[in-house]
């Protein structure tokens, strides 16, 4: 079976070169022939699991439309490049490709795709590398956000401000959802507002700057059912208990079930032994 993908991957490429060679009576290179006769080579090589072969297949597929002004059939090959040298665990290397393919996107005026694109190798590079996660993903919100996408944005940009409290980049964090969180308000979305203002007060709070989480509250006031929700009541009690030094409030608030089952476990403050939970934001 492999064989046979093989030898069929290689009557594809014959053809692509075919259809590049001039004449007296062609003029000019087929491109487009050629470019759809390297995608088939490229799916038999990574039907036959020769993934090297198959993303040389995508890159030539890719070279070709670009010279035919496809950039949209050119970005979707180099993703596909990307996506092989994936699976050959060159996770860096699919990175440079898929980002590749998603400023082609741009140029094609399909920012949305390239916004998917960006957020997929994301996906991929967050295991391995978060500080590159956390690029490609406030990468892919900025796409969003000049599309006035406003949602996508603000999910995409909560992925990275998860990732830079994990990684104990805290000042940009607090950036990171105070953007997000007006994005939120933006589009009226309340209730998640509440949410990134208890993320807002736990980092700014776990930063040291008691008087960035009281602000963070008092501007929440103006956001329509915050004052009196579970939400503020929360803050203000656990605000309270690092104002009066009360530990024994402090841990009540934090082992509360609001706070108590949030993910990315965060210390509060390095003056009390208590452990809080921040704000999942994905």
């Amino acid at each position: 079976m492999a064989a046979q993908k093989i030898n069929e991957a290689h009557e594809h490429i014959a053809k692509a070169e075919k259809c590049l060679k001039t004449s007296m009576s062609k003029w000019k290179p087929d491109y487009d022939g050629a470019a759809s006769e390297m995608a088939k080579a490229a799916v038999a090589f990574k039907n036959a699991k020769q993934f090297e072969q198959a993303k040389d297949a995508y890159l030539k597929e890719a070279e070709y439309h670009t010279e035919n002004k496809a950039l949209f059939h050119a970005a979707k090959a180099y993703e596909q490049a990307g996506m092989m040298l994936k699976d050959m665990k060159k996770m860096p290397e699919a990175i440079q490709l898929i980002e590749k393919a998603s400023i082609m996107y741009v140029e094609n005026g399909t920012s949305g795709t390239a916004g998917i694109a960006l957020d997929r190798a994301g996906k991929l590079i967050e295991p391995i590398d978060l500080e590159k996660a956390v690029d490609l993903y406030q990468k892919a919100a900025s796409v969003f956000e000049n599309e006035d996408r406003l949602r996508e944005a603000a999910e995409l940009l909560g992925k990275a401000s998860r990732l830079l409290v994990r990684l104990r980049r805290l000042d940009e964090a607090a950036v990171s959802l105070q953007k997000e969180k007006n994005m939120y308000k933006e589009i009226e979305n309340y209730p998640t507002c509440f949410k990134k203002t208890i993320a807002q007060v736990l980092v700014h709070l776990h930063r040291g700057d008691f008087v960035a989480a009281d602000k963070c509250v008092r501007e929440s006031y103006s956001l329509p059912g915050f004052s009196g929700s579970e939400d503020c009541v929360s803050m203000e009690t656990l605000l309270a208990a690092f104002d009066e030094q009360d530990e024994d409030k402090l841990s009540r608030v934090c082992n509360s079930p609001l706070l108590k089952y949030m993910d990315n476990d965060v210390s509060v403050s390095p003056s009390f032994s208590v452990t809080c939970n921040i704000q999942s934001i994905t």
